[in-house]
């Protein structure tokens, strides 16, 4: 790791977190007639919490729900212009990186980074040409799916199904809807994968130097992504299933498999894929959690795939990491467990460096 992206004293790493959903919660605010700024908010992520949760990196995800919108891809470019117009308002602070000699530069003129990402592949409505538009402008990762099917693939949590389980549930006893949720829940989906096109894609976007982000894809999904790349690749928000039983998390068999492909998982602070509540009981979540998933982790992929990917933003606020200038107590944590420092520098950012330096032309 080059000396210029190690950070000096204290809370050694500076934060590289692959996941957060600001800027799509920033355009919600300002739809509803609120302030919202990336400079300074009420949100988990502004630039005034960054500095002071030593942060390198940030990775900017432009998050579409498909069906809470009327044309999805005019939707990502409102979100795109949103994330243009507030990088460029705080560009003494921030700016945006387009190859690894982009972090490079921004941190030794002592600037952090922006990356652009999108959550939920099927914005391209299936185009190529899309997808190359969206590369054209910027955007370095993506998600090819979020929590419903699209004419790339399956994700493990499917909205349509856990909203009829939800509905189900409600109207049996206790037990009954304790059952059914966790079926939902815990059950991945091996045999609906990628579509033809969402395969397509995916060579694509290898050829194009665009991160291929696995979170959300079905078990059946992310081994096809195996099969056909051959750079590193990476699970951007997602933890350990054999910590959390929840589906949206990894098994040992995939965590493995991306280790051995040289990809990086980041850990996810949702407390609903950090510890499983029973039905209707609070889920508060905890940093404790947090240090459990990443202790399986290493124990199973080894020290080198395992990053950050908070989903602030696109998470209820956790009780204990309140936002991104709550890394410190994380951090301390970790060490705390038993993890050294050089270790933690790891987690905190220099294993996903390492990949964006690999796979960012």
């Amino acid at each position: 790791m080059p000396a210029a992206l190690k950070g000096e004293g204290g809370m050694n790493g500076k934060v590289v977190d692959m996941h957060c959903d600001t800027i799509s919660e920033l355009l919600k605010r300002k739809r509803e007639g609120k302030a919202a700024a990336l400079r300074e908010n009420d949100c988990h992520v502004d630039i005034l919490k960054m500095k002071k949760g030593k942060y390198l990196l940030q990775n900017f995800a432009l998050f579409v729900d498909m069906e809470a919108c009327t044309d999805a891809w005019e939707e990502v470019q409102a979100l795109l212009a949103l994330y243009q117009q507030e990088i460029a308002a705080n560009h003494e602070q921030i700016m945006p990186v387009l190859t690894w000699s982009d972090i490079e530069r921004n941190q030794k003129e002592g600037r952090m980074s922006a990356m652009l990402t999108v959550e939920e592949g099927g914005v391209c409505g299936g185009s190529l040409k899309k997808l190359e538009k969206l590369y054209g402008q910027g955007v370095r990762m993506m998600t090819l799916l979020w929590n419903y099917p699209n004419g790339l693939g399956y994700p493990n949590l499917n909205r349509h199904k856990g909203r009829a389980a939800r509905q189900t549930a409600g109207e049996k006893g206790r037990m009954e809807a304790e059952r059914l949720l966790r079926q939902y829940l815990n059950t991945p989906d091996t045999e609906n994968g990628l579509t033809d096109t969402g395969a397509l894609f995916v060579e694509r976007m290898e050829e194009l130097g665009m991160i291929v982000d696995v979170s959300h894809m079905s078990d059946a999904g992310f081994y096809q992504v195996l099969s056909l790349t051959q750079k590193p690749f990476v699970a951007s928000h997602s933890n350990a299933r054999a910590v959390c039983p929840c589906v949206r998390n990894m098994s040992d068999d995939m965590i493995r498999m991306l280790a051995e492909r040289g990809g990086v998982m980041g850990l996810n602070f949702c407390a609903d894929f950090l510890t499983q509540a029973s039905y209707g009981e609070d889920n508060p979540g905890s940093i404790a959690a947090v240090v459990n998933h990443a202790k399986h982790i290493v124990k199973v992929g080894g020290m080198e795939c395992i990053g950050l990917g908070s989903d602030f933003d696109g998470i209820d606020t956790h009780r204990e990491l309140t936002g991104a200038d709550s890394m410190e107590p994380l951090w301390n944590a970790f060490k705390e467990s038993g993890f050294r420092e050089s270790q933690i520098d790891k987690i905190w950012g220099e294993n996903v460096l390492r990949l964006y330096r690999e796979v960012l032309s």
